[in-house]
């Protein structure tokens, strides 16, 4: 594709967005490729890459474009980022021709605004400090109060790529023989700094088309998620449940590290997620795994009771530590999801405790960096249930470097520990 054509595409793609704002950014892409198979991959990265600059960017684009007197509108907010783009200008003339496959010309008052815009710096002085950061005007203060001083450098982080971050199945390999598979395919990878499995690949590699990941020896998950992993520390011949597992990828890490040995359960409220789960369960070579629906009335729980060495809860939450690989998540999220989603979590973490065994543990975690879906979940579950307390483990009973749990609690963020923000909290059971 030309660079126009690349630029047209990309403003198309910020159109469907648009239309549909509730869904996805990833999804509508993921579905707008599929319609346009004709696309490359070298193309569909440089679209998309444009796209997620301006999603990243959202907030201050609108407020320069609306201080110019005009609406945004995909093409503006596309030209509007060239503009004032850091990363290297642009010459509109050169991309909006109006030739095959091109945006049609700028009209005047599109000339006159790139005109303003250019050379302009992204933030200015009079902007709200909520759309400096790029964040909802009513989420600021809670973001203040969980980061105070470290609030920019936390949220600047965020602004970033996320990493590409693979698990080594430790079943079927470990991390030189994986590191050597990728290689042969051309994958470049490095050992992660704190997940005893992990491997960072540099940039945007076709991880999921090499041999490594088809056979099951690697796994894409992000470090942080295995650090979740290695909290739980489930060992074999344990009985562990995963309460929220979605399509399992967190249980994909604890069967590796019981061995394939002892009893694992994967549940979820969804079926086509557990139902998703089947193939990677079998790529990964698992054995000792089965999935059960949650469904109203399910005595299932009931006849567990008290029956489970390790219990996970993987909430349900408002993915706010995940914005560098979703950006347009923070365009969507509302006030009354936040509400919604804590309540959710309360009512999750006491069904679960229900099936931890006296002298077990339960692992509450998140990928949220809010206080209120964090700690102050946790306090208030332990406030409820005195039965449990918070235990730091000893480096024995787990997988966690020294020192990342502190007072039973684990808490990661982009700029701390280049990986996705999450929470862990690490309960035990007394009696």
């Amino acid at each position: 594709m030309t660079p126009s054509a690349r630029l047209s595409a990309a403003i198309d793609l910020l159109s469907a967005m648009e239309a549909t704002p509730q869904r996805p950014a990833d999804a509508l892409a993921n579905a707008f490729f599929r319609e346009r198979r004709y696309i490359g991959g070298g193309d569909r990265r440089a679209i998309s890459a444009r796209v997620w600059r301006i999603l990243r960017h959202w907030r201050r684009l609108h407020w320069w474009i609306e201080r110019t007197g005009m609406q945004p509108t995909p093409r503006l907010l596309a030209l509007a980022m060239m503009a004032v783009d850091p990363q290297g200008r642009e010459n509109p003339d050169d991309l909006f021709t109006g030739e095959r496959y091109a945006p049609l010309g700028l009209t005047g008052p599109e000339r006159r605004l790139f005109d303003q815009l250019r050379d302009q710096a992204l933030t200015h002085p009079d902007m709200p400090r909520a759309v400096v950061l790029e964040v909802p005007d009513w989420l600021l203060p809670r973001l203040e109060r969980t980061f105070g001083d470290g609030l920019e450098a936390e949220l600047a982080a965020m602004e970033g790529e996320a990493t590409l971050d693979l698990r080594v199945n430790l079943l079927k390999s470990d991390r030189p023989a994986a590191r050597a598979a990728l290689e042969t395919d051309g994958i470049r990878a490095e050992d992660t700094t704190l997940s005893p499995w992990g491997l960072r690949v540099a940039g945007r590699q076709p991880v999921t088309s090499c041999a490594a990941f088809r056979s099951g020896m690697v796994e894409i998950q992000d470090e942080g998620s295995q650090l979740v992993v290695a909290a739980v520390g489930a060992r074999p011949g344990m009985r562990v449940l995963d309460y929220c597992a979605g399509a399992a990828g967190k249980t994909l890490g604890m069967a590796m590290t019981m061995e394939n040995r002892g009893h694992i359960v994967a549940c979820d409220v969804s079926e086509p997620r557990l139902d998703g789960a089947v193939r990677r369960l079998r790529r990964a070579g698992v054995h000792n795994a089965e999935r059960h629906l949650l469904v109203a009335g399910d005595r299932w729980a009931r006849r567990r009771s008290g029956s489970f060495d390790r219990v996970l809860v993987d909430a349900p939450c408002t993915g706010t530590g995940t914005w560098r690989r979703n950006p347009d998540a923070r365009l969507r999220l509302r006030e009354r999801d936040l509400l919604e989603l804590t309540a959710k979590q309360a009512d999750i973490i006491d069904r679960a405790a229900s099936l931890v065994r006296p002298g077990g543990r339960m692992v509450y975690a998140t990928c949220s960096i809010l206080r209120e879906e964090n700690g102050d979940q946790v306090a208030a579950f332990l406030a409820r249930n005195p039965a449990f307390s918070l235990v730091t483990p000893d480096g024995v009973d787990d997988d966690l470097p020294p020192g990342l749990a502190v007072a039973g609690q684990v808490r990661l963020t982009p700029r701390q520990h280049h990986t996705d923000g999450f929470f862990a909290a690490i309960m035990q059971r007394d009696s």
